[in-house]
């Protein structure tokens, strides 16, 4: 593993480790404070940030996990390791999101009126605001650093809680100013159904990468572009494109002289991956077919300037 990679890693471990001791402080506040005053949003809002910390956590485990090298068993390394650990947080945080909102409905169908909730409710839930756009900051700023997309859905997930903890504070003061106790439970409503949403997203983006979809598909063009300037290199197709991690791996076809000896053409295929790693970021592997020029085959994958 070279330096960039494990300097990438110690950024990813840092970032959860603020993240793990953030929200440790701002759960247990907010399910302390849930539990003192009735309040079903707040106690929601906790288990929000609750899994937040096994976000972090799950993070911190991952972040170890692609410290490894590859082997016989993982030969392209462990940077898929962070998408597969994205998909399970999502998960995770779907059912979080499913219990609150099994808890919400239940109480307004039983009509069961919390009362109105102490100041106390108030505060914590302001300080929570604060101290959740501070993490949430923090989290997206080492994400484009370590281009992490695991840090930085983590952070969207905290922007997310930003917005249910001023969701939660409306509410609070709608109580305060109507009397009407029953907003507790429609708040912690929408906090719940807001929260499944998140997770839904965290879901799909994780999935793209399993799946090696690419979420930018201009990259296509890109590679065509500069594949095609190198010398003697005719009509690159077959373009594809996986992430691996924070890694980019890039299959292409390329057209020679058919005439060339098999050194040349080595040169050529070995010009073109050194001008790919250089126009491009992160190119964790480049893999060139070499194909006589003219030649005709019944290709199903890949793109070429043709499909852009």
């Amino acid at each position: 593993m070279d330096n960039r990679q494990q300097q990438r890693n110690r950024l990813i471990i840092r970032a959860s480790a603020v993240s793990v001791a953030g929200n440790g402080v701002l759960s247990l506040a907010k399910v302390v404070t849930g539990f003192l005053t009735g309040s079903l949003a707040v106690l929601g809002d906790g288990i929000d940030s609750a899994v937040d910390i096994l976000i972090s956590l799950m993070t911190l485990f991952t972040a170890r996990v692609m410290d490894r090298k590859p082997d016989k068993s993982y030969p392209f390394g462990y940077g898929r390791a962070e998408a597969t650990a994205t998909g399970i947080l999502a998960i995770a945080i779907f059912f979080a999101g499913l219990q609150l909102l099994i808890r919400s409905v239940s109480g307004l169908a039983g009509g069961v009126d919390p009362g109105i909730i102490p100041s106390l409710a108030i505060w914590v839930t302001v300080g929570s605001i604060g101290g959740k756009m501070g993490l949430a900051w923090h989290q997206y700023r080492s994400g484009k650093r370590a281009n992490s997309t695991m840090l930085i859905a983590n952070a969207k997930n905290m922007l997310s809680d930003v917005v249910i903890s001023v969701g939660v504070l409306v509410g609070l003061l709608l109580i305060r100013i109507t009397g009407i106790g029953a907003l507790d439970y429609i708040t912690s409503l929408l906090v719940s159904l807001w929260i499944i949403r998140v997770s839904l997203g965290l879901y799909l983006e994780s999935s793209r990468e399993l799946m090696d979809g690419v979420e930018d598909t201009a990259i296509y063009s890109r590679i065509i572009q500069i594949a095609g300037a190198v010398d003697c290199v005719g009509e690159p197709h077959r373009v594809r494109a996986r992430k691996l991690g924070a890694s980019l791996i890039v299959y292409l076809d390329i057209e020679v002289d058919g005439d060339m000896t098999v050194r040349e053409a080595h040169r050529v295929s070995q010009q073109v991956e050194d001008a790919l790693k250089e126009g491009l970021d992160n190119v964790y592997d480049v893999i060139v077919h070499v194909e006589p020029k003219g030649n005709r085959e019944d290709e199903t994958f890949g793109v070429c300037e043709r499909t852009l």
